[in-house]
């Protein structure tokens, strides 16, 4: 006989509302299909392809075309490229350049930031609006523009130099005529013009993202440290960075990622690839890729090693943060 305090059975074959699985939401997942689709078509599949003829000897443009068999070398492209040592000058170059680069294109677009949320908001965006300029400019017509800057004939640099009073540029550089003088001719001097040149174009960027990481920082935290005696030097450090962190972390991972990649601005500053004293991964790849005899093979082989490095590099920056999370 039954009584009101009996727990009801439940029906064998059935769950209960408890073990009972979340349904899963499908939607998100399909909307996000063509974007994967897009993503795989302009940037999967390529970089497969490059990955593919890295292993195989291609000299031939028949053979990219298909009229022609891709002999299968294995890791003889790498082993060829890795035991070279040009490659060590390569990738040495490319490497301090990026250093140099990043570390001056953080300093300045920082400045520029901090310069910009002190002003007013006309005087802001009058500012803003010339600085955005150089990034807006395209790099193939900023760079012809600064190659023009430096012509040693017509150039504003010669000009410059050539009106210095003839005493003070013997005595300074010891030499008091510039027309014809080589500015792209040393390998020294060629990379702190295309440090220049770069650094003009990328420190925009730095501006407006630091700028926009400030906006989001509150004044009544800057306004204590102030009332405590710190000045805007230990009020950076202490209030402003540590909660920028993040912002300056992958700003810096973006502008190592650009500086290993730099190609148009050295392409047209060296008139090409004859100044191999001066290359860096991505004119070095483009060089061997394309120049009689063409070595695609070899060409793809370099560009897959720079993008393993900037794999790792993303990488640790990514393992950085996961580890500051868990902190």
């Amino acid at each position: 006989m039954s009584t009101l305090t009996d727990t009801p059975k439940v029906a064998a074959g059935r769950d209960t509302p408890a073990r009972r699985r979340p349904r899963v939401d499908r939607l998100p997942y399909l909307l996000l299909l063509p974007c994967l689709a897009i993503i795989a078509v302009l940037l999967l599949w390529p970089l497969g392809q490059v990955v593919w003829m890295s292993f195989h000897r291609l000299n031939n443009v028949r053979q990219l075309r298909g009229d022609r068999e891709w002999p299968w070398i294995g890791l003889e492209n790498y082993v060829q490229i890795l035991t070279d040592p040009f490659f060590r000058t390569v990738l040495r170059n490319t490497v301090l350049f990026a250093v140099a680069n990043v570390a001056l294109t953080m300093i300045l677009g920082t400045l520029v930031g901090l310069l910009l949320n002190r002003l007013g908001k006309r005087m802001a965006t009058f500012v803003g609006s010339c600085v955005m300029l150089a990034w807006a400019t395209p790099a193939l017509t900023g760079t012809i523009v600064w190659k023009w800057i430096f012509d040693d004939t017509s150039g504003l640099v010669t000009w410059l130099f050539n009106a210095l009073p003839d005493g003070l540029s013997q005595a300074l550089f010891g030499r008091t005529d510039w027309t014809g003088y080589g500015w792209f001719n040393s390998p020294l001097l060629f990379f702190a013009i295309l440090t220049l040149v770069v650094v003009w174009h990328s420190f925009p960027f730095i501006a407006v993202s630091v700028l926009a990481g400030l906006k989001s920082v509150p004044s009544e935290l800057h306004e204590a440290a102030r009332v405590d005696g710190a000045g805007p030097w230990r009020v950076f450090w202490k209030v402003t960075f540590p909660l920028l962190r993040p912002v300056f972390g992958i700003l810096i991972v973006l502008s190592t990622i650009w500086d290993f990649k730099v190609f148009t601005q050295q392409f047209v500053l060296a008139g090409g690839t004859q100044d191999r004293p001066t290359f860096m991964l991505s004119i070095y790849s483009y060089a061997e890729a394309f120049s009689p005899p063409p070595k695609y093979g070899l060409g793809a082989a370099i560009a897959v090693i720079l993008t393993l490095i900037l794999l790792v590099v993303t990488g640790f920056y990514v393992r950085m943060v996961l580890k500051q999370e868990e902190e």
